[in-house]
């Protein structure tokens, strides 16, 4: 009988058609050290920020002017060297790398000027690089089950269990053309939010689409929502109850806050 297949060779099986987006949590959670990220193309080295990691082709921006973006086409399909290094949570030292690649496309990035968007083909992807993106994706995929989990449970804020979630009692919303309001969350899971708004404020339609920020210690998250429900109370504040979009930084913060009521001695 075959035996399991372990290690990088499982993550290549289970995610290698997948890529991750370089979003500022996900850099902090794969330890991205973004001081220490360049290409070499020839004799020129050039700084540059991961955009979205993947097994075997990855992006990066670059600060470029138009016409560094015009030369550097000339190197299209030309052998390019990627430096760099990460530091993942439980590790103090950076594990490095140098990873020889194929410099598939550059060109400008949309709506910023100047940014140059390099696409690269790994030629050997290290299996210590294919264990830490794997690694990321296995933890994103219980966050997600975690998602579907939290939502089932309303979490009623108080100062006490601000305190144990780390939230600074403290978020906004926003809607599409309209400016960004303070707003009071009273009732929160990982599915839907709950919150109060002063008089002035308007009774949304179910369906409209908003941006919610909230202030923890540890993040501040993000977050789509889509009005489920908003009625005015005899008082003239208005309540509203939204869907949210899955975010792993707050799913992440309610998982910590339940396991915390499990073991306050731990906390």
């Amino acid at each position: 009988m075959a035996s399991a297949v372990t290690g990088p060779a499982q993550y290549l099986a289970r995610f290698g058609s997948q890529s991750i987006s370089c979003s500022q949590y996900a850099l902090t959670k794969l330890g991205v050290d973004r001081s220490r990220c360049s290409l070499k193309i020839e004799d020129y080295v050039i700084l540059c920020v991961p955009f979205q990691f993947g097994f075997k082709r990855s992006l990066f921006l670059a600060s470029l002017s138009k016409q560094e973006l015009v030369f550097f086409q000339k190197y299209v399909n030309a052998i390019v060297n990627l430096s760099i290094s990460f530091i993942p949570p439980g590790r103090t030292e950076p594990l490095n790398f140098f990873i020889r690649s194929t410099l598939a496309t550059i060109g400008g990035m949309k709506d910023r000027e100047n940014v140059g968007l390099f696409v690269i083909d790994f030629k050997i992807t290290p299996n210590e690089l294919i264990n830490i993106l794997g690694s990321f994706l296995a933890a994103q995929d219980q966050l997600r089950f975690q998602f579907d989990d939290y939502g089932k449970t309303m979490i009623h804020l108080t100062p006490d269990t601000a305190k144990i979630m780390g939230y600074n009692m403290y978020a906004t919303l926003t809607e599409s053309g309209d400016k960004e309001r303070r707003i009071q969350v009273v009732n929160v899971s990982s599915k839907v939010l709950e919150h109060l708004e002063a008089a002035e404020a308007p009774v949304r339609a179910a369906g409209t689409t908003v941006t919610y920020q909230l202030f923890f210690q540890k993040y501040r998250v993000s977050v789509q929502g889509q009005i489920q429900s908003a009625t005015r109370l005899p008082q003239g504040i208005v309540r509203t109850v939204s869907g949210v979009s899955f975010s792993p930084e707050l799913v992440e913060i309610i998982d910590s806050y339940w396991l915390k009521l499990q073991n306050p001695a731990g906390s």
